[in-house]
């Protein structure tokens, strides 16, 4: 879906439907020992699509357990089914930033029922005014919190580590949020960055530029969903440290 995606009923843009089901990306990821991939929950949990998206995503679990990361929906009482089920964490953006700020309390309460170390944070950015601002409910809404360095400060307390999508680039495949990217070089805790990757040389591009601290994430580049950008290459470069 990249950066196209908003609520129109339960549909969206689509950049690529795969003929793979999510159970067997699981199990190629798990074949090349492929860690932290990671499986979102689209539709809402209000949804009627929402129980069949879930199945799916299970399968994917129960075909990689420890190996795959979960996000959709995540909240502290439903964080320990999805562990249970094979998930080595669960990512949250929303649950953390309720009505449009951080909640503490929910983040305490998710780490009560998971454990920090299976918790990933998702503070997902977008620009606004000259500043970068964490995005909720599926990158639609602006919170009040912005992208600085004493959120992250605050926030690490909580989680094992961080997911940052630079949603205006999200799916364009037209260069990484190189300007994110260096805001997030300054973090002392690991964070995985995630958008408009198309190239090998956007990889290094972000290693070069966080002097290899930043993890990465491709999405609608890569050949299996898609894009131009092979997945053999890709794997090569993960290990390539």
């Amino acid at each position: 879906m990249g950066g196209s995606l908003k609520d129109a009923g339960d549909f969206a843009v689509v950049n690529n439907e795969s003929p793979m089901s999510a159970e067997e990306f699981a199990t190629l990821y798990r074949r090349d020992g492929i860690t932290g991939a990671h499986v979102i929950m689209l539709n809402s949990i209000d949804s009627e699509y929402y129980e069949a998206t879930k199945r799916e995503a299970l399968s994917a679990l129960s075909a990689y357990p420890g190996g795959l990361q979960i996000g959709g929906g995540i909240n502290a009482d439903n964080a320990r089914g999805f562990i249970d089920a094979g998930a080595s964490h669960v990512i949250v953006t929303s649950f953390a930033f309720s009505g449009g700020e951080i909640k503490l309390d929910n983040i305490r309460a998710l780490v009560k029922a998971v454990d920090k170390e299976r918790v990933v944070l998702d503070l997902s950015a977008s620009k606004k005014d000259g500043k970068y601002y964490v995005v909720t409910d599926r990158w639609q809404k602006f919170s009040k919190e912005e992208v600085t360095k004493e959120l992250f400060d605050v926030l690490k307390e909580y989680c094992a580590e961080f997911l940052v999508h630079g949603t205006g680039v999200e799916g364009l495949k037209k260069g990484p949020d190189l300007e994110l990217v260096k805001i997030l070089s300054e973090i002392d805790h690991p964070i995985t960055y995630a958008g408009g990757i198309a190239t090998p040389e956007d990889i290094e591009e972000i290693r070069r530029i966080s002097d290899g601290k930043l993890d990465f994430t491709v999405g609608s580049a890569l050949d299996l969903f898609g894009g131009n950008l092979k997945y053999e290459t890709v794997k090569l470069l993960s290990v390539a440290r």
